[in-house]
């Protein structure tokens, strides 16, 4: 897997002398499956946050404390490998608690971010390997960190950058962590030893510049050839993939490896500790962290030949890549289950999807846009901007649930109203 092209930033314009952006850091509902609490290191939440508090209870209230239930030889259908097949709809109990569990790691990547643009640690893990998520409020998980996580923008930066709020001139910036299960009676609970990659959602605003490259680029490899369609035209694709998405994947500094040789020299020291035991790779993560989830899972199946059941959680994420792509990603086996709140904006772009119809109709007309003239479709097909979804898709709806209030583009997109949704749905 290549680099993406480097994005170039024009140089004549100037940044305003007045410029401050303040994130919104929520805090999130605890869930089922772990014991959470709120750290008393947290920065202090903002009186106006509240607005996008899409629920009207106190979270301390509402901690839920694990069922331990015991998945033993069942572990690989709730992993996926039948494809969630009777799982999902209505969903399964248990398969319900390992989400709201993969979920919790995902909001320790992000309780444990440094939000305040004004320090100089902005970008940072707040915590040490040792205590991240004990002080995230994920107590007793039975995982042991093993290695903290960055990502890098290839957006290259005119010189003035380094005058400009820390906001803009962050590079390179924590994004999540890996985690390793080392606690006996877990290990016996879930039926092998679980390695998480958990990454948070969009943070720095060189990370808000990559999303918005939305044109698909080739994900060159030499294992991977291109796809082909068997649609009449003879026109094959190879595997593409958002640019921004690559962009942070692939890129690195001379003082920062990439996160894709970040996640790639982990995996091989794992798998060389562990490769003799039931193991499975679980990553995890929400908006930003979802797309990189998945580019991070296709990347170790297509690098470690032997590479164990890797399974991606994946929270409002956006779409990823192509058919090609796609297809790739069910050749090697990766399973991708994807929870969408059908209100949230974010899990419907960048791009087109052309939707496949019924297996029964000719496959030279299985591609199509209802409503769209076919010359339309053709020309369509023909740019950068066809993306397809990946994976089984776990459908929720904030609109329908009736704990939910301000429900708004923000709300809909939290991870807190995922959990929630999750939670009761």
């Amino acid at each position: 897997m290549k680099p993406a092209t480097p994005c170039t930033l024009p140089t004549t314009t100037r940044p305003a002398k007045h410029v401050s952006v303040r994130y919104c850091t929520l805090t999130q509902t605890a869930v089922r499956p772990l014991k959470m609490s709120l750290d008393t290191h947290q920065p202090a939440v903002k009186s106006w946050e509240h607005l996008l508090d899409p629920l009207d209870y106190d979270p301390m209230a509402s901690f839920f404390t694990s069922r331990a239930v015991k998945l033993g030889n069942k572990w690989k259908e709730y992993q996926g490998v039948k494809n969630w097949e009777g799982l999902v709809d209505p969903l399964d109990e248990n398969l319900r608690g390992e989400i709201l569990r993969y979920g919790s790691f995902v909001e320790a990547a992000y309780r444990s971010f440094n939000f305040d643009s004004s320090s100089s640690s902005y970008g940072a893990c707040r915590y040490p390997k040792s205590t991240l998520l004990d002080r995230s409020g994920l107590h007793q998980t039975g995982y042991r960190l093993t290695r903290h996580l960055r990502a890098t923008s290839g957006i290259q930066l005119p010189h003035w950058v380094d005058m400009a709020p820390n906001w803009v001139a962050t590079k390179s910036s924590w994004i999540g962590y890996v985690a390793v299960c080392q606690d006996k009676e877990e290990i016996a609970r879930l039926g092998r030893r679980d390695v998480v990659i958990a990454l948070r959602g969009t943070a720095t605003g060189l990370e808000w510049l990559e999303n918005f490259r939305a044109t698909l680029t080739p994900v060159p490899n030499a294992d991977t050839k291109p796809t082909h369609h068997d649609d009449g035209d003879g026109d094959d694709s190879e595997p593409m993939v958002e640019t921004g998405f690559l962009s942070l994947y692939t890129s690195g500094t001379d003082e920062v490896p990439s996160l894709q040789e970040m996640v790639r020299e982990e995996i091989s020291r794992l798998l060389q500790t562990y490769g003799d035991q039931p193991l499975s790779l679980t990553i995890t993560g929400h908006s930003l962290g979802a797309a990189l989830a998945t580019l991070t899972a296709y990347d170790i199946k297509t690098t470690f030949k032997l590479a164990p059941m890797v399974t991606v959680m994946s929270f409002g994420g956006p779409r990823v890549g192509n058919r090609s792509f796609r297809c790739q990603l069910e050749k090697q086996g990766t399973k991708v289950l994807r929870i969408v709140n059908s209100d949230d904006l974010i899990t419907k772009v960048p791009g087109f999807v052309l939707e496949e119809e019924d297996a029964d109709v000719p496959k030279d007309q299985k591609v199509y846009v209802a409503g769209l003239p076919s010359w339309i479709q053709k020309r369509v097909e023909d740019t950068q901007w066809v993306y397809a979804e990946v994976g089984r898709e776990l459908k929720l709806r904030s609109r329908s649930c009736p704990y939910l209030k301000n429900i708004n583009v923000a709300t809909c997109h939290d991870l807190k109203t995922y959990l929630h949704l999750v939670n009761y749905s």
